[in-house]
């Protein structure tokens, strides 16, 4: 094939049928995909993404998961960020996850997510994971095809923060529906989503929206909202992105506490609802 299609002039019908580039591409793109678990049946991929790490991703993932969980929808979180996992803690599941004849089998938690994280494979929580980049994408690619996720409304994937192995991995091997960028109000957010956006258009994947963490605290006393990361500049920075703002969410020390006691699920979470409808719209 290599000496067929060596030139334009020695190509025919023929010899390039199936080639990548008949295809403008789409078949080699194709091809990166990873199959699907044959007893799962999902029907739509979400990447939470972000430029940075600590802007609250795995907030806003559990957020989304646990809300649509509430409208009726079948949901999955895939816990990508490897080395940082706190989904299982989040939701309070334990492993260890159980591996069939089927296949590795998702941890239920008590609202009916089903979640797969390292956390939930390894005997101990707390050791460190020293693996390199292709270890750790390999790894994502089997939580995939891997996992009897069964049927699946929505399977959020919490990705690690920045454009490395791992969100490369998710883009070339799931076929993600779209993504949420997550950020905060600092100084330095515009460089932080354009670093997003950018790998996002260059892997030709939809972007569904942007999400403002740490937003503003709102005083318990008489309501005022402080914006204690100074003021929001995400709407500009969205509408210079062609992007839609799904939320702005605040500091709540309660939201943290009902993290920490593993009881997400029982969170409302009212600063969403645009991101609500746009996935039911998908």
């Amino acid at each position: 094939m290599a000496e067929q299609c060596a030139s334009a002039g020695s190509c025919s019908r023929e010899s390039c049928e199936g080639c990548p580039s008949a295809a403008g591409g789409q078949a080699a793109k194709e091809s990166f995909l990873a199959e699907m678990n044959q007893y799962s049946s999902i029907k739509k991929v979400i990447g939470i993404v972000s430029g940075k790490g600590g802007v609250g991703k795995s907030f806003v993932t559990a957020s989304l998961a646990a809300q649509m969980n509430k409208l009726g929808y079948k949901v999955g979180i895939l816990d990508a960020d490897i080395t940082g996992p706190s989904i299982p803690k989040m939701f309070g599941v334990k492993g260890p996850a159980v591996g069939t004849e089927m296949g590795i089998m998702p941890v239920e938690a008590k609202d009916g997510t089903k979640i797969i994280s390292l956390n939930l494979l390894v005997e101990d929580e707390e050791a460190p994971v020293v693996w390199r980049g292709p270890i750790l994408a390999g790894t994502v690619k089997q939580f995939y095809s891997d996992v009897v996720w069964g049927d699946i409304d929505y399977l959020f994937v919490d990705m690690p923060p920045g454009t490395g192995d791992v969100p490369l991995t998710v883009f070339q091997s799931l076929p993600v529906d779209g993504i949420v960028i997550v950020t905060s109000p600092q100084e330095l957010v515009q460089m932080i989503v354009k670093k997003a956006v950018n790998m996002a258009n260059m892997m030709n994947i939809p972007i569904l929206g942007v999400v403002e963490n740490y937003s503003f605290l709102k005083c318990p006393d008489c309501g005022k909202e402080i914006t204690i990361f100074g003021e929001s500049k995400i709407d500009e920075v969205a509408k210079a992105n062609n992007m839609e703002v799904l939320g702005k969410l605040p500091l709540n020390p309660a939201y943290a506490q009902k993290a920490d006691e593993g009881c997400f699920d029982e969170i409302e979470n009212p600063y969403l609802e645009k991101a609500y409808e746009v996935l039911k719209n998908l």
